[in-house]
C-alpha cells in the first residue's frame, strides 16, 4: 500500500481525542502484525473513563536501530469547511488530500507504514520500533504510559535508540521545542435566582484571582527575565480562559472556572510564577490544580541523530518551534527529533489537509532512515 492508501483508511477513523481510540489502535497493530512486527498493547481509562490504547511495534533484533512516533488521536472537526463529505473520509483534491488528521498526524503514521512494506522482504540488522499513541492532543497521556509500562521504549531508552517523532516539520529537523502546563483554577458558590439574596455568586472569588492571572500574563509579556528568544513568540504564551457554566443569566452562578495553559522553555524556571498561582488561589478561596507539566525538548544539536537527518535531507541545521509534541515525555531518549511530513500550519484547522508530494517525501526519507540506521551497507 501507498501512503496516500494508509492514510485513506487511517482517516476513516474518528479518533477524536474526547472519544475512545481503541478501533484505530487496532487498525494500527493489525497494520503492524501484518508487516512482521511483534507488539505491546498499553490500554488505560482517562480522566472521564473513557478507554485508550497506545501500541507498540518492534522489528529486528540487536541494539540501537531506529523509532517512529505518532500519535492516533485528533481535535475535534466540528466546523469542517465541507458537510457534504465530512472530515473523516479522505478527499484528493488537486495537490492535496483533506481530512482530519491528513496533516497531524496520520499522514506522517502513513508514510511511516509505506516505508516499512517497501522494505518487507528486506532483513533488519538492528530494531525497529513503532510507537503509536493516544491523547497526545490533550496531555501526552498514551506517551505517558508507554514510558511507564512498554519493555520496547526501556530497550530504546537502554541503546539510545535515535528516534523520531513524526509531527508535522515540513521534513525539516526540529531539535528543540517549547514544554507545557495546565492551571485548572475552580471557584465554588451556590446557585440561586437572581433576584433573591440566597446564592453565592462563584465569580466575586474569581474575579481578583483573574486579576492576577492577567498581571503573570503581562508580566511574562514585557519581562525579558521570562523570555526567550529562540522561539517566535518568545514568551510563555500565558494563555487564560473563563467559563463560570451558568445556564441562564438570571442564576448566581455556583462554579467559575479559570484555566491558564503556559509554554515552558528552556532556561526558564516558571516555578515561581506557579508559587503565585497558587498562593493567589489561597488568598481568595479558589482551588488550584496544576497539572500536565512537560519540559521542552533540548536535544543537543551535535547529537548523532541530528547530524544524521542534517545529512539525509541536506537541511543546514537543525530548527526550534514554539508547539510541544510527545518528544516532551519521552523521557530518558537523547538521540530525539521532530521529523515529519505537513505543515503545522494546517494542522486543526477547518480544512485541514497535506500536499500528495509531502507523503511521497515523506514516505522516500523514512525509507533511507530505516536503511540508514537498521540495514547494515
Amino acid at each position: 500500500m501507498t501512503a496516500l492508501e494508509y492514510l485513506q483508511d487511517l482517516i476513516s477513523f474518528e479518533s477524536t481525542s474526547n472519544l475512545s481510540n481503541v478501533d484505530i489502535a487496532d487498525h494500527v497493530q493489525s497494520a503492524l502484525t501484518e508487516l512482521g512486527f511483534d507488539t505491546e498493547r498499553i490500554e488505560y481509562d482517562d480522566k472521564n473513563g473513557v478507554r485508550k490504547a497506545s501500541v507498540v511495534g518492534k522489528q529486528g533484533a540487536g541494539a540501537g536501530g531506529m523509532a517512529y512516533a505518532g500519535h492516533t488521536d485528533v481535535v475535534p472537526a466540528d466546523d469542517w469547511f465541507q458537510p457534504e463529505h465530512g472530515p473523516y473520509r479522505a478527499v484528493v483534491d488537486g495537490d492535496r488530500v483533506y481530512g482530519r488528521g491528513s496533516c497531524d498526524m496520520k499522514g506522517s503514521i502513513a508514510c511511516m507504514l509505506a516505508a516499512v512494506e517497501r522494505l518487507k522482504n528486506v532483513s533488519l540488522d538492528a530494531p525497529l520500533y513503532i510507537l503509536a499513541t493516544a491523547d497526545e492532543e490533550i496531555g501526552y497521556g498514551g506517551a505517558k504510559s508507554i514510558v511507564s509500562e512498554s519493555k520496547y521504549f526501556r530497550e530504546m531508552v537502554a541503546h539510545d535508540t535515535r528516534t523520531v517523532v513524526g509531527e508535522p516539520t515540513m521534513l525539516e529537523v526540529v531539535n528543540v521545542h517549547k514544554g507545557s502546563g495546565r492551571i485548572t483554577a475552580t471557584s465554588r458558590g451556590r446557585a440561586a435566582h437572581s433576584s433573591t439574596s440566597e446564592g453565592l455568586n462563584a465569580n466575586l472569588a474569581m474575579i481578583p484571582f483573574l486579576q492576577v492571572m492577567k498581571e503573570i500574563h503581562d508580566e511574562t509579556e514585557t519581562n525579558p527575565a521570562w523570555q526567550n528568544t529562540d522561539f517566535d513568540p518568545p514568551t510563555l504564551a500565558w494563555n487564560i480562559g473563563i467559563n463560570d457554566h451558568t445556564a441562564a443569566t438570571n442564576i448566581t452562578p455556583p462554579k467559575s472556572v479559570c484555566t491558564v495553559v503556559l509554554r515552558a522553555m528552556p532556561g526558564i524556571d516558571v516555578s515561581p510564577l506557579l508559587e503565585r498561582v497558587v498562593a493567589a488561589g489561597e488568598a481568595f478561596g479558589v482551588d488550584v490544580k496544576i497539572d500536565s507539566l512537560t519540559d521542552p525538548l533540548t536535544t543537543s544539536p551535535d547529537a548523532p541523530v541530528v547530524r544524521d537527518l542534517l545529512e539525509v535531507t541536506g537541511n543546514a541545521a537543525a530548527k526550534t518551534v514554539t508547539y510541544g509534541t510527545d518528544a516532551s515525555v519521552l523521557t530518558g531518549l537523547h538521540n530525539l527529533v521532530v521529523f515529519g511530513p505537513g505543515d503545522i500550519a494546517q494542522a486543526h484547522t477547518v480544512n485541514e489537509w497535506i500536499v500528495l508530494e509531502q507523503l511521497d517525501k515523506g514516505t522516500d526519507v523514512y525509507e533511507t532512515l530505516i536503511r540508514r540506521w537498521c540495514i547494515a551497507p
